[in-house]
């Protein structure tokens, strides 16, 4: 496109503003009388576990299922530095080689 075809910036916003009032225009409005889309229409998707962060953020309610594993982790002994490194070096590496510490 040559610099003779373009717009100048003036008649590039109307012709955004244009074409963007056409588009709203052919948008269905929305009767909030009745729910979109019907649940017949659709899988629902299920909603994530609230994860930790969302609990302390006050976004999400701990499941009983959360509080357990909590509770699990206070009540669980402190591992040594022996025990951490052993668990490293036992685990591997991203590349799947157990030789390799991760």
């Amino acid at each position: 496109m040559s610099t003779t075809t373009l717009p100048d910036d003036g008649n590039f916003s109307k012709l955004i503003d244009q074409q963007l009032e056409l588009a709203a225009a052919r948008l269905p409005a929305l009767d909030p009388a009745v729910v979109h889309p019907s649940p017949e229409d659709h899988e629902e998707i299920a909603v994530a576990h609230p994860t930790l962060e969302d609990v302390l953020l006050g976004n999400a309610e701990a499941t009983p299922e959360m509080l357990e594993e909590l509770a699990a982790l206070e009540a669980a002994p402190e591992l040594s530095e022996e025990e951490l490194a052993r668990q490293a070096l036992a685990q591997g590496g991203e590349d799947g080689d157990a030789s390799t510490p991760g």
